[in-house]
């Protein structure tokens, strides 16, 4: 009864909770795991966790289930370990997490396996609550779930209304190659794509950074408060984000890549200048080979 009343503990925390034996198998899968990657408990008890296509990977897209598996690490060290990961959600998209993992031992002292505890990284928790508001003030684009191309314009006012002492700025994200993607296997799985790469952005922004779809497959991204170098980090991490997404469909797996464009806004400078400078460097990664991030200096 003891074990069984751990276990109902464990089952309903609002922090994923994993466990596995000596050889990664999954021995136990809780409601927030299910919640947070898509998989329920029966697609993945019995499986290595590592081939189960939620394999981590860091800020810098390394996978880390081969050499820097965080789990392998605290089962040889016999100590935990804490680390942000980005890890696969069963639609394709990534999703920022923190993972806690410890080694379980038997009561000789015997590693048996390892647990991992994950949650939402800080400034997921706040994109959660803001798409939320966003469908109570009709600010939500009705695919993807994140705002809409009047929530991006709302937003470049407010961040570009004077007085302001700080530059906001702005990143163009277009999918490349997505007429292909229609053309090849239907609207559907485009539409698909879409919430797929939407997500894998909002995974890559900051607390203070916004997503909207502009249009089609292009995506604006506004960044109060940046240097060149934000723009730099939170594009290629958006970048990255998108081209380790994917889907499966009919046992086959479909990736995309995209293409990035950003700048700074001057000062005193008007909207339309400065998505027009943003929309130059995406034609710039477009024409360079695309699935690259092109920025104005």
């Amino acid at each position: 009864m003891e074990k069984n009343f751990y276990r109902e503990v464990l089952t309903v925390l609002p922090d994923g909770v994993s466990v596995v034996d000596t050889n990664n198998e999954i021995l136990f899968w809780n409601k927030a795991m299910e919640k947070i990657t898509g998989y329920s408990s029966v697609e993945v008890l019995g499986n290595p966790c590592a081939n189960n296509k939620l394999c981590s990977i860091n800020s810098e897209g390394k996978e880390l289930c081969d050499t820097d598996c965080p789990l392998k690490e605290a089962v040889q060290k016999k100590t935990h370990s804490e680390h942000s990961v980005f890890l696969r959600h069963k639609n394709g998209h990534r999703i920022a997490l923190r993972v806690k993992t410890y080694p379980l031992q038997n009561q000789l002292g015997t590693i048996i396996g390892g647990t991992q505890f994950y949650s939402l990284l800080s400034a997921q928790e706040q994109l959660v609550a803001e798409v939320e508001k966003l469908r109570e003030e009709a600010l939500q684009d009705w695919l993807t779930g994140i705002g809409n191309r009047r929530f991006g314009e709302m937003t470049l006012k407010k961040v570009s209304r004077p007085p302001t002492d700080t530059s906001y700025g702005v990143l163009f994200v277009d999918i490349d190659h997505f007429k292909t993607i229609n053309d090849t296997w239907g609207h559907a799985i485009g539409d698909e794509i879409l919430r797929m790469v939407a997500s894998s952005l909002n995974s890559g922004l900051r607390n203070t950074d916004t997503a909207s779809r502009w249009g089609g497959e292009e995506f604006l991204l506004i960044l109060p408060t940046s240097t060149i170098q934000d723009l730099l980090t939170v594009g290629e991490r958006v970048r990255m984000l998108v081209e380790k997404s994917w889907l499966e469909h009919d046992n086959t797996i479909i990736k995309v890549t995209a293409s990035v464009g950003g700048t700074i806004a001057k000062k005193n400078e008007d909207i339309h200048s400065v998505l027009q400078r943003a929309d130059q460097q995406l034609y710039l990664s477009k024409t360079n080979g695309r699935n690259r991030v092109s920025i104005d200096k």
